[in-house]
């Protein structure tokens, strides 16, 4: 059996920090990704220092090109299709879609998560004019005439008080959902436009948005903005190995990785079932890189 110290599930931030970590500790360690990082689509990251404005492209080949000077990495560009928990977590089978198996005493979950859109036509500007972070992209949309689109109270006062420091030229569209009287009352004092009607069509061109088309045939010219997506797990991998999780979706750990199943581990969006940043997630792969090293340690010396 070719028996891996720990199995890294995700070559995110938080899986090539982790990777990082464990080869330097002269671990034997397998990372998969298969390119699906929910940061693809984004043109430049920002916020990671030493390398703000990099491509999540140049980003993840600076990382892998680091990571081949430790010959303890293996990196593989495969999907996992299951993971079975053999003898209550005494060690691992990691099975792939191309019909390979890898066999694993640890395994850290760091396949990060994915959004989804009420208005399906937010894609074609996903990254470029539309976004969901604006500590990532704010700065871009300075003083311009921004849209949000969000359809929860909570959720349009927290994206008008955070972006309301980089424009307060703000239109708030909750495509279909009536705001409640005390959220649209702050909003009027800021003089935010509030559209409740539903969207029919986001219209731009390769990537730009231009216009936003509602229900009436009313049209809104805005070149950006940002929208608050529904996030979830792609993978099941959490419900399969039996992790806990909290009522609002968060994967229960220790606070340095360590699920509530043995030997599995967890890092970045994945544990948060939330957005985060790419440092942010750097920092939970190498943190959760030092407990499985520790437990490694305390296990076999």
């Amino acid at each position: 059996m070719n028996m891996f110290d720990c199995v890294i599930v995700g070559g995110g931030s938080a899986g090539l920090s982790a990777s990082l970590t464990l080869g330097r500790a002269r671990r034997k360690i397998a990372v998969f990704d298969d390119g699906t990082n929910r940061n693809r689509v984004t043109q430049q990251s920002h916020g990671y220092l030493t390398r703000d404005g990099i491509t999540p492209q140049a980003f993840k080949e600076t990382g892998l090109k680091e990571l081949n000077k430790y010959p303890s990495i293996s990196y593989f560009h495969s999907t996992i299709t299951e993971i079975i928990n053999k003898c209550s977590g005494e060690y691992f089978i990691v099975k792939t879609s191309d019909g390979q198996e890898f066999y694993a005493e640890k395994l850290m979950l760091a396949t990060g998560i994915q959004e989804e859109f009420s208005i399906p036509s937010v894609r074609e500007f996903y990254g470029q004019s539309l976004f969901s972070c604006p500590y990532c992209d704010g700065w871009e949309l300075r003083d311009q005439p921004i849209i949000i689109i969000a359809e929860k109270d909570e959720h349009v006062m927290h994206m008008v008080k955070l972006v309301y420091n980089w424009t307060n030229d703000v239109a708030v569209l909750t495509n279909g959902v009536e705001l409640s009287k005390e959220t649209v009352q702050k909003l009027q004092k800021r003089n935010i436009i509030i559209k409740s009607e539903y969207i029919k069509n986001l219209i731009g061109q390769n990537g730009d948005l231009k216009k936003i088309e509602f229900e009436s045939g009313e049209i809104m010219i805005r070149s950006g903005g940002f929208v608050v997506p529904t996030y979830y797990r792609p993978h099941q991998f959490v419900e399969q190995l039996a992790c806990q999780v909290d009522k609002d979706g968060t994967v229960v750990t220790d606070g340095a990785g360590r699920t509530t199943t043995r030997n599995v581990y967890i890092a970045g969006e994945t544990q948060k079932l939330g957005a985060t940043s790419l440092i942010i997630a750097a920092a939970d792969g190498q943190k959760a890189a030092f407990s499985v090293n520790h437990d490694l340690v305390m296990e076999r010396f």
